[in-house]
């Protein structure tokens, strides 16, 4: 069975659940290829003390050691927000062929926010981008445990 967009990007919003529920910002990632999960992480930096463990870092390094390849070629990574400086590299350095996220991220986002590091005539990979999957979902999440971090007022 060939699932959409849509049914993979809830398996990441299920993840962006876990890191809310651990008290980190509510985002997750998971990777795929040949319309099967191999990675799958959301954001841990608190938890695990590093700074690198932004969901899309987690879940490269999950489907890296499954396939027993630094090198994900053919694969689509759905994150939830869309990912930072860091992480754009890290899925060009990765060879990830899509990337699909589902809100944008006005203050860090470098894929289409601020930077659009994806776009650079200079990389040696170029990376498909679709935004906006479950966006609203995605921006709910986020809104929902800063709010609760505020003691539930609005901004």
């Amino acid at each position: 069975m060939n699932f959409t967009d849509e049914y993979w990007m809830q398996l990441a919003l299920d993840q962006a659940q876990q890191a809310a529920a651990a008290g980190e910002v509510p985002v997750g990632a998971i990777v795929v290829r040949d319309n099967q999960l191999i990675g799958a992480g959301f954001n841990q930096p608190i938890s695990l003390c590093d700074p690198t463990a932004h969901a899309e870092i987690v879940a490269l390094r999950d489907a890296s050691k499954k396939v027993s390849n630094y090198r994900l070629p053919d694969t689509t990574l759905y994150v939830t927000i869309e990912p930072c400086a860091m992480c754009a590299g890290a899925l060009v350095h990765a060879r990830i062929k899509r990337l699909v996220f589902g809100a944008p991220e006005p203050r860090a986002g470098a894929v289409v926010s601020n930077l659009q590091l994806l776009d650079g005539a200079h990389l040696n990979h170029r990376i498909e981008v679709q935004s906006g999957v479950l966006a609203e979902q995605s921006t709910e999440a986020m809104r929902t445990f800063f709010r609760s971090r505020r003691g539930g007022g609005e901004k």
